[in-house]
C-alpha cells in the first residue's frame, strides 16, 4: 500500500500539477484577442509537432526495436494519423451546421482525446519507473512534469481560442489528466501484461499529434496569413520556433 501512495502521488505531481501554467493562462481577465489567439496557436503547434517526432517516436521506436517489429511502429503511427482523421470527419459531419463551426467543434475534442492517451502513457510510465526504483520514479515524474507544462499551456491556449469556456476548458483538463491515475493503476495491478502496450500508445499518440499539427493547426495559421500584417506572420514563425526549441531542449536536458 505504500508503493501505492507513492505512484498516486507522484502521478498527481507529473501529471495534475504540470496543469498549473495552463490554468493561469486560462484565468487571465482579458480574452484573447484574434492576432493573440494566432500566435497561442502556432506555439501549441511547434509544441505538438516536435512532442510527436521528438520525444514519442524516438521513445516508441526504441521499444520496438528492442522487441525486433521496428516495422509496426510506423503502422501504430499511422493508425494514431488516420483515427484522428476519422475522428474529425465524424465531428464535423455531426456539428453540420456550417464549415466553420464545425470544425471549431472538432479540434477542441481531438486535442482532448489526444491528451487523454498521452496522459495515460505518462502514468503508466511512471508507475513502471516506481516498480523497478523508487528514486527512478520520482526523477521521471518530474521529467513528465516538466515536459507537459509547456504542452498543456499549448493546449489551453488552442481551446480558449476556440471558443470554448474557461471552466470548461480546465474542468476537461483536470478530467483528461485523471487519466493519468487509469495508467498507473493498470501497471501497479496486471504488470507485465500491461507495460507490453506503452510503445503501441506511444506509436499511436506520436501519429494523432503529427495530425493535429499538420492537418489542423498549421493550416489554420496560412489560412490567417493573408488578414495580418508581415510583422505579425514573422512573429507567428517565432512563436512556432520556441515551441519546437522548448521541446527539443526539455527532451535534452531531461535524458
Amino acid at each position: 500500500m505504500i508503493l501505492w501512495g507513492q505512484v498516486l502521488l507522484w502521478v498527481f505531481v507529473g501529471s495534475v500539477l504540470s496543469l498549473g501554467g495552463g490554468i493561469l493562462l486560462a484565468l487571465r481577465k482579458k480574452p484573447f484577442s484574434h492576432e493573440q489567439s494566432m500566435l497561442v496557436v502556432s506555439f501549441a503547434a511547434g509544441v505538438l509537432l516536435s512532442t510527436a517526432i521528438l520525444d514519442l517516436m524516438p521513445e516508441a521506436l526504441e521499444h520496438f526495436e528492442q522487441l525486433g517489429a521496428t516495422e509496426s511502429m510506423w503502422w501504430w503511427v499511422l493508425i494514431g494519423t488516420v483515427s484522428l482523421f476519422f475522428l474529425e470527419k465524424s465531428l464535423i459531419w455531426y456539428h453540420h451546421h456550417h464549415e466553420e463551426h464545425a470544425h471549431h467543434h472538432a479540434v477542441p475534442i481531438m486535442i482532448t482525446v489526444g491528451d487523454t492517451i498521452h496522459n495515460m502513457i505518462d502514468g503508466m510510465v511512471i508507475a513502471a519507473s516506481f516498480l523497478a526504483d523508487p528514486k527512478l520514479g520520482v526523477i521521471t515524474a518530474l521529467a513528465v512534469a516538466a515536459h507537459e507544462i509547456p504542452h498543456e499551456m499549448g493546449d489551453f491556449g488552442v481551446l480558449l481560442a476556440k471558443g470554448w469556456g474557461r471552466v470548461k476548458t480546465i474542468f476537461m483538463n483536470l478530467l483528461s489528466a485523471c487519466s493519468s491515475f487509469l495508467g498507473a493503476i493498470l501497471v501497479l495491478v496486471l504488470g507485465e501484461r500491461v507495460e507490453a502496450s506503452v510503445p503501441i500508445l506511444l506509436a499511436f499518440t506520436s501519429g494523432a499529434f503529427l495530425y493535429l499539427a499538420c492537418s489542423d493547426l498549421i493550416p489554420e495559421l496560412h489560412h490567417e496569413c493573408a488578414g495580418h500584417k508581415h510583422e505579425h506572420n514573422a512573429l507567428q514563425m517565432v512563436i512556432f520556433a520556441v515551441g519546437v526549441f522548448v521541446v527539443w531542449w526539455l527532451v535534452r536536458f531531461l535524458e
